[in-house]
């Protein structure tokens, strides 16, 4: 007679699927536990606002790695300190932010009036009405310049690098050298520009056209890498498709490939153009300065914004007070201009994105 043994079950709360795991409100608690030691420490021993906030942080991370660690593992542990550790260095990299916007915006800010952008600079002495009126226009002028300049040399110098020399040596030589410009000083590029036209018009030529070609050497490698990333991501199913029903090149880069990475493209551009409108170095060389509006980018010196920053900040006047309010401000409408560039940039890439259905 043979007897046989059940073996028993093991029930739902025997074998639960999770281990425990840290109250939603631990990282709360340890971080009011942290800020109060960093500051009870640091009125102790009389350390600043800086030595409190890193001893804070450092405490943080340490207080909720080791709760983790005794409650759910070590694989709990370690995931807390990874999390931890992105946080603060993220919040790390805020401060700074944070602190140019609000010096920006605090000292900018006053100087901001209707007559601060339809005033110019000349005939201003010491403390009278002045403003940006004529650096705006000669920023929107050779920023232009540049780009159509730089738009159409970086759209088809990419072409040519995807489209037509994928296994060129010509195609490979030119990425190089779009690599190497990419990391050229902003200065030598203005240096180059004014031996430019030194050598055309002889020297002391300053013409705001200079500032054009300055800065588009430094736009054109922008453009042409970014069209060169959205001319790949175009998928080679649809040339062939186009070729297949006896479509030339030319006409299915045209129709096809370029209206399937225009999003890309115009994003590219704006970001290029905000990338080169706040440089100063090849516009004080080639460019020039002025207190006059100038609405000719070939005759005399045009004013910028950057450069009206730089001058104005140095060379405040007597009382020093107001030309280096005119500054602040000039930069907080600098940064305005910028941030509104690469919002433009965010809505061009959303706008003209490729429709997909279903």
């Amino acid at each position: 007679m043979t007897q046989t043994l059940e073996k028993p079950s093991a029930s739902r709360d025997a074998m639960p699927l999770s281990g425990p795991r840290l109250p939603a409100a631990a990282p709360y608690v340890v971080g009011v536990a942290a800020l109060a030691v960093g500051v009870g420490v640091g009125l102790i021993l009389g350390g600043g606002v800086i030595a409190m906030g890193v001893l804070a942080a450092v405490t943080f991370i340490v207080g909720l790695t080791v709760w983790a660690w005794a409650l759910e593992g070590r694989r709990g542990g370690v995931d807390r300190l990874a999390t931890s550790v992105v946080w603060s260095a993220f919040l790390v990299a805020l401060v700074p932010l944070l602190s140019l916007v609000w010096t920006v915006l605090s000292n900018g800010l006053p100087a901001l009036s209707p007559e601060f952008f339809t005033y110019s600079m000349r005939g201003v002495i010491g403390d009278e009405q002045g403003g940006i009126y004529h650096a705006l226009i000669g920023t929107l002028l050779i920023t232009l310049g540049a780009a159509v300049i730089s738009i159409p040399v970086g759209v088809m110098t990419a072409i040519y690098i995807v489209e037509y020399g994928r296994t060129a040596k010509l195609a490979k030589a030119i990425t190089f050298l779009v690599d190497v410009m990419t990391g050229i000083p902003s200065i030598v590029a203005g240096l180059f520009a004014y031996a430019l036209f030194v050598l055309i018009f002889g020297p002391g030529i300053r013409m705001g056209f200079g500032g054009s070609v300055a800065l588009s050497l430094l736009m054109i490698p922008i453009v042409v890498r970014a069209t060169e990333e959205m001319l790949k991501l175009v998928p080679d199913e649809l040339r062939e498709a186009a070729y297949a029903l006896g479509v030339p090149k030319w006409r299915t880069i045209v129709k096809v490939v370029l209206p399937t990475s225009l999003s890309g493209i115009l994003t590219g551009v704006t970001l290029a153009v905000a990338r080169v409108i706040g440089e100063t170095a090849p516009l004080l060389i080639i460019a020039g300065s002025t207190d006059s509006v100038n609405f000719n980018l070939f005759a005399d010196r045009m004013q910028t914004l950057p450069v009206f920053i730089y001058y104005s900040y140095t060379q405040p006047g007597v009382p020093p007070e107001f030309g280096q309010e005119r500054a602040w401000g000039a930069a907080l409408v600098l940064i305005a201009i910028v941030m509104g560039l690469n919002l433009l940039a965010r809505l061009v890439g959303k706008i003209f994105a490729p429709k997909t259905g279903r």
